[in-house]
């Protein structure tokens, strides 16, 4: 049956069609009711919640020290870097909001839909390569949520402070504990906490900026000039700052109809985006710069990320005040941007033993793996050097490069070759008209990846690595284009069956 049919029949009728579809895949192994297509009754996302989930993501600590990155490792001006983070959330809306269009035309997550075009056992490599992404996110975050919960503690109890980086790592787990809660409970329970937190983190974020402004020269902070040679061009600076910025929400481009499932409609979903994303982004990053200039002169020396800054106040009010809305803060970009999608990623394996509430458990084990090496640094079990800063500035690149692709194919396989059209019942078993590994989109995601290992160790072409999230989609987004068999061949098959 052609789902889409539902639209048209009234809320009582589409709801009773729906639930049929559900029933009769009751018995297929690649079903279970966390990964169904959403109900009408649970499709109750506004324009404005969808606003809110990108207010949720974007205010966090990674976003506050994005003009640091690109100033620091790209080269790039504070106004470069500044115009080169609007753009990239401007460029990065066109994946977001057509990738977003199956999860609200059909309610179905992100996994689901790459069934479509890498088969209905092969989703689960690239769903793989997205879960291993957002767990190191996760962990990189939770370290983040756990600093502000150890500083909040010291500031309550004067004790805690004496357990110093063991304090860290207990608030490491008790934010990390925060996180699954919030997810087991469901999508509408983070709905409620992006709803609550995005116009508190707006408040807080204005209030910053208004408290920081009167100790710089915005003027002269702009006019700073670059950290690279004077003679080189500005041009591959930027792209290669571009792409960062781009690659740093590559990630939801991918999953992001894991959240629009829920939209009330398409156009819910891109006027919420339009409205969350770019502006958010862009003061967000703005006030880090801006806090960072005005920070030797607010606490006597040079501090780049939030947490570290308020730390240093002297007023233990304005500290805890400040601390717990940095934990709303990170909890809500946290739950929503790197639980969510490995927690559907990892159900895809094997959805009749993996449900939901074990999906989050097993995200938050996989992201306490990865932060390792920090816990162990932390205890002064490891002499570990890495930088924290460095290691997400440098993977911004390298990640773009495996999920560009992967993006593109997901956008021609929707528009171009399905022509919109899916069959879900189909999506949900092996016996339908989708197979079991689709050869096209693991062509297309293969090619694009080897060109760029190539590009990495013989320095062949080293742009198409540079670049990678924009080589990388339109590389196999044309690829899968090439090699995939008609979209006049799909027409006719989902017509017939509907």
């Amino acid at each position: 049956m052609d789902m889409t049919a539902t639209s048209h029949l009234s809320p009582s009728h589409s709801q009773s069609t729906s639930t049929i579809e559900h029933l009769a895949l009751l018995d297929s192994a690649y079903y279970n009711p966390d990964i169904a297509p959403t109900l009408p009754y649970q499709r109750t996302w506004t324009k404005w919640h969808i606003a809110a989930l990108w207010v949720g993501m974007a205010i966090c600590v990674p976003t506050y020290m994005l003009g640091g990155v690109l100033t620091s490792y790209f080269g790039l001006s504070i106004s470069e870097a500044l115009l080169t983070i609007l753009l990239a959330n401007i460029v990065i809306l066109i994946p977001l909001t057509l990738n977003a269009c199956p999860g609200t035309q059909y309610g179905i997550p992100f996994p689901v839909v790459l069934r479509s075009s890498f088969g209905i056992v092969g989703s689960n490599i690239p769903c793989l390569i997205r879960a291993l992404v957002a767990c190191g996110w996760f962990g990189i975050q939770t370290l983040f949520g756990g600093l502000a919960i150890h500083i909040l503690l010291s500031t309550l109890f004067d004790g805690w402070a004496n357990l110093a980086s063991v304090g860290e790592v207990i608030g490491f787990f008790i934010f990390l504990l925060l996180n699954l809660i919030v997810v087991i409970k469901g999508a509408n329970s983070i709905k409620w906490l992006e709803t609550l937190s995005a116009p508190l983190l707006l408040l807080v974020g204005i209030g910053l900026m208004v408290w920081a402004m009167p100790h710089i020269s915005m003027a002269q902070l702009l006019e700073e000039p670059a950290k690279r040679p004077a003679t080189d061009s500005v041009w591959h600076y930027f792209f290669a700052g571009l792409t960062a910025m781009v690659g740093f929400w590559a990630t939801l481009s991918l999953n992001i109809p894991d959240f629009s499932r829920y939209a009330q409609s398409q156009k819910a979903q891109i006027t919420g985006q339009i409205i969350g994303l770019p502006l958010t982004m862009f003061f967000f990053a703005a006030l880090g710069v801006v806090m960072t200039a005005a920070s030797p002169t607010l606490v006597g020396e040079s501090i780049a990320d939030p947490i570290h800054l308020i730390g240093k106040i002297e007023n233990p009010v304005i500290v805890a005040i400040s601390m717990g809305i940095l934990i709303i803060a990170t909890l809500s970009t946290n739950t929503a941007a790197n639980v969510v999608s490995p927690t559907n990623d990892i159900q895809n394996i094997a959805p009749k033993y993996i449900n939901q509430t074990t999906g989050v458990l097993l995200t938050g084990l996989i992201g306490v793996l990865l932060m390792g090496w920090e816990l162990l640094k932390k205890l002064g079990l490891t002499s570990s050097t890495v930088s924290l800063e460095s290691l997400y500035s440098n993977w911004l690149i390298g990640y773009s490069c495996l999920l560009g692709p992967i993006a593109g194919i997901m956008i021609v396989d929707y528009f171009i070759i399905k022509q919109q059209r899916l069959d879900i019942h189909s999506l949900y078993t092996v016996d339908g008209h989708y197979p079991r590994f689709n050869k096209a989109g693991f062509i297309a995601l293969i090619i694009p990846t080897l060109i760029t290992l190539a590009a990495i160790v013989y320095n062949v072409i080293p742009w198409f690595y540079d670049y990678g999230w924009f080589t990388g989609s339109l590389t196999g987004g044309l690829i899968y284009y090439l090699v995939s068999p008609s979209s006049q061949s799909h027409y006719q098959l989902v017509t017939k069956s509907s």
